[in-house]
């Protein structure tokens, strides 16, 4: 297996972009890439594309070949790679694991989502949960997320201003950051008193409907210094599996795929939570975001809100969570979160993250997670191989 490096990363505004087509966000993303790489587009040996539901949100299935055709990358191979929010996640992985495997020297991994073409982005998002189970009984993510934020709040304690606070931490980082879909501040008090969506849940509790794209390109670690003089390395890369129904699950408060990845992902780079400087986490919903704070192992279960609560999440906290503003306030184009947590990740460790930057970071995170938990991947960045 062969040391992998990031020598490239892209991502465009995320927001409702009506002037952009999703083949105009992902071009954009994938030659902005090639930019930051200083390479030729015929450098690219293949390409791997996350992305969940286009058939659903603009009627075009077959999209990998159709976006080599119009970036003019044919005729290297093109892959798409579908795990609903994680499609990012494991295009970047697919990425890697070429690159490792030798079997592909330049590899651009990315991800595009177009969600604001349709009426009602709900259907097409619902078939990311147990369809028998949950969505044909009228359950959405939201409602699904509410039921684990309410079970967390009875087992824990968990106050209503905690979940509040996340989302506040977010939007202070996403004022930071201009590709964020809502680059403004709040407050608890604005994110309990906005519209309410599914109890406890408010709209500022929730991720957008996004439209967005972002690429990463991957070499193996001996060229790195060919195309960049600040190559980012991968130190882990590790993906599990969970229950699609939460049902299933023997306790709905934890996702168990995510605490089995980060595991294996700690594992592989020889470090400990401790040693993560910075990380980009899966918050579609307030919720969520904090309970990947306990499941990564920032703090333990039932605390996680505590820790929120107290600033350890914040830029200058102990532990910096969603400099880029996260799902909630950069935006969630689905296929392209994974990979945009990545940019944000490679901008922070070569120390370009601007006003958001956090001071001295050498490790950072990213964790994806597909519907409540089904598909979790984790990968960890640093700015040296060991």
């Amino acid at each position: 297996m062969r040391d992998v490096a990031i020598v490239g990363v892209s991502q465009t505004k995320f927001g409702e972009l009506w002037d952009s087509s999703f083949r105009d966000l992902i071009s954009e993303a994938g030659i902005k890439a090639i930019v930051d790489a200083d390479m030729d587009g015929d450098d690219i040996e293949a390409m791997y594309v996350g992305n969940m539901s286009s058939g659903l949100f603009v009627e075009q299935e077959h999209i990998a070949p159709l976006i080599a055709d119009h970036v003019g990358l044919n005729p290297i191979p093109a892959t798409r790679v579908e795990a609903a929010c994680a499609s990012g996640g494991l295009a970047l992985r697919q990425g890697i694991m070429a690159v490792a495997s030798g079997f592909h020297d330049v590899v651009i991994s990315a991800g595009v989502e177009k969600m604001t073409d349709v009426v009602d982005a709900t259907p097409a998002i619902a078939t990311a949960s147990d369809q028998e189970w949950e969505a044909n009984q009228g359950a959405t993510f939201p409602s699904l997320y509410a039921m684990i934020a309410k079970r967390h709040m009875y087992q824990y304690g968990t106050t209503r201003e905690q979940l509040a606070q996340f989302s506040v931490v977010n939007h202070k980082n996403a004022s930071k950051n201009p590709n964020a879909q809502f680059p403004f501040e709040t407050t608890v008090d604005k994110v309990i008193n906005s519209t309410m969506v599914a109890d406890p849940l408010t709209l500022l509790d929730c991720s957008p409907v996004s439209d967005g794209a972002a690429a990463v390109i991957m070499v193996p670690a001996e060229d790195a210094k060919k195309y960049t003089d600040t190559p980012i390395y991968v130190r882990a890369s590790a993906q599990a599996s969970g229950t699609m129904a939460l049902h299933d699950r023997k306790d709905i408060t934890t996702i168990e795929s995510t605490k089995v990845a980060s595991k294996k992902a700690y594992d592989m780079a020889g470090v400990s939570v401790k040693d993560i400087d910075l990380t980009e986490v899966h918050d579609c919903f307030s919720i969520n975001g904090l309970l990947a704070v306990e499941d990564l192992g920032f703090a333990e279960k039932g605390k996680g809100g505590i820790a929120i609560e107290e600033g350890q999440t914040e830029i200058d906290g102990d532990f910096p969570i969603n400099t880029s503003g996260g799902l909630k306030a950069r935006g969630h184009p689905l296929g392209a979160t994974g990979i945009a947590q990545a940019a944000e990740v490679v901008w922070q460790l070569r120390g370009e993250a601007g006003k958001r930057q956090v001071e001295g970071a050498e490790l950072g995170m990213t964790h994806n997670i597909g519907g409540t938990g089904g598909t979790a991947a984790v990968h960890i960045f640093g700015r040296d191989l060991n």
